[in-house]
């Protein structure tokens, strides 16, 4: 297997050094069948042999690598499938994001909340923002206020933390709500 290169295993070079690709000269044996020590990699591939399995080095940078007399084929399987379970248990967090006007009336502000509100009950973030257009740039304290009020009123409900003060980015002013956490 060749390391220098930068994009990972050509396409017929098989993810780990198994059998005769093994290079140390010695080698650590971990797995089932056999007993755990440091071996001579020609004995641990003889080993490997008499079992009717693969000698993958799944340590390579351990000293000495760590092998394990395992099938090939059924370790790689093994490893795609808690990739494929990690994946699905990962957090996925989404920011979601509310667009507020200087002059957003009350009722607007009261609609919007609520949906802020579900956004955050289901774990994501929400991105609120003022978006200033001509000579409404003015309304800047305005705009800072109604999204101070808006986070208040997320944060007193106790479903919100503020994780990003207002920010003036060009023509938007805008803040980060993050979810509060489980209620347990």
């Amino acid at each position: 297997m060749s390391t220098n290169n930068r994009f990972g295993p050509r396409k017929n070079e098989p993810l780990h050094r198994i059998n005769e690709l093994v290079v140390a000269p010695e080698v650590r044996l971990v797995g089932d069948n056999v007993e755990q020590g440091v071996y001579v990699t020609a004995k641990a591939l003889e080993l490997a042999y008499e079992q009717g399995v693969d000698l993958v080095e799944i340590s390579p940078l351990a000293v000495p690598p760590v092998c394990k007399l395992v099938d090939y084929k059924k370790f790689l399987y093994e490893q795609k499938k808690k990739q494929k379970e990690i994946k699905a248990n990962a957090v996925k967090q989404l920011i979601k994001e509310i667009r507020f006007g200087p002059n957003t009336n009350e009722h607007d502000v009261a609609f919007k909340t609520k949906h802020a509100r579900e956004f955050l009950e289901d774990g994501n973030k929400v991105r609120a923002f003022v978006f200033f257009r001509g000579r409404t740039i003015m309304y800047k304290d305005r705009g800072i206020n109604l999204l101070m009020g808006f986070a208040n009123t997320l944060i007193d409900e106790g479903v919100a933390k503020l994780e990003m003060e207002p920010k003036h980015e060009g023509k938007k002013v805008a803040i980060l709500l993050a979810p509060k956490g489980k209620k347990g």
